[in-house]
């Protein structure tokens, strides 16, 4: 938060943070009792700080982005493992060198999407990803080339946690709780585009879709890219033909392989 955004003449929790931190060396000033509850890491990661910790990190992005003045984001979830075309020899598996093509897509998409954003001076359309590699790297990537911002949503992992290297650095946030980052996700989102991935993709993908199933969240574009690995990997029509979902929820989502497709849904959307 800026100096400039303060709305009382209170001293600043920061100047005490300084202060303390010169106060004189005795068992009293040692012990963890006095050090100031904000600025007590110990304290602070407390089983039962949890409720506070989870809004603390709701309100941090949520103020940053507020500052910024961003009204409204392209989501771009997919998978972190989907290589670059120029490293697909690289990659773990033969599908995932097929699918590198998609790293392209999400570039090319994330660039046209940023260019438009850029015309309502980056308050609209920004570009959001998990802000890790691949197709996350991808979409950061593009946004770079077109010459705008792009926010990463990073998340502590004990692998793939470091942010990609295209990421806005003022909008480059780190999150302990998935369901925060979530949330961070849908709130301001406009579109929302799934590339091919894994797990991670899957559960983020199934959320945005049930939270528009079930009217919590507004109906907006939900585009796939990749027709084929999508009913490759999930049998949609089985599930209407089960009645498992409606056939008109078949209608929630878009299927598309290139860029252009997905500007097109965007740009033509009526809701």
């Amino acid at each position: 938060m800026s100096d400039k955004s303060r709305k009382h003449k209170f001293r600043d929790s920061q100047q005490d943070v300084e202060s303390a931190s010169k106060t004189p060396d005795t068992p009293q000033t040692r012990a963890p009792a006095y050090r100031l509850a904000f600025n007590d890491s110990d304290f602070m990661c407390s089983d039962e700080l949890r409720p506070v910790r989870m809004q603390l990190e709701l309100l941090k992005p949520e103020i940053i982005m507020d500052e910024r003045g961003i009204e409204s984001t392209i989501v771009m979830f997919g998978g972190a493992r989907i290589p670059e075309p120029s490293k697909k020899d690289t990659a773990r598996t033969k599908t995932l060198a097929d699918l590198s093509s998609f790293y392209d897509e999400a570039r090319e998409f994330a660039r046209l999407m940023t260019m438009k954003s850029m015309q309502s001076y980056g308050k609209e359309d920004v570009i959001v990803t998990g802000g890790g590699p691949g197709v996350m790297e991808a979409g950061n990537r593009g946004a770079m080339d077109a010459g705008g911002a792009s926010i990463g949503l990073n998340i502590v992992l004990p692998f793939e946690q470091a942010p990609n290297e295209y990421v806005t650095p003022e909008l480059c946030f780190n999150f302990h709780y998935f369901a925060i980052r979530k949330v961070h996700f849908l709130m301001r989102a406009k579109a929302i585009t799934v590339f091919p991935g894994g797990f991670g993709t899957l559960d983020e993908m199934f959320e945005a879709l049930t939270l528009i199933q079930t009217k919590r969240m507004e109906k907006v574009p939900f585009i796939l890219f990749g027709k084929d690995f999508w009913n490759k990997i999930i049998n949609w029509d089985a599930l209407s033909d089960a009645g498992t979902i409606s056939a008109e929820d078949l209608d929630l989502m878009h299927f598309v392989d290139t860029a252009a497709e997905a500007i097109e849904i965007i740009e033509n959307w009526e809701g």
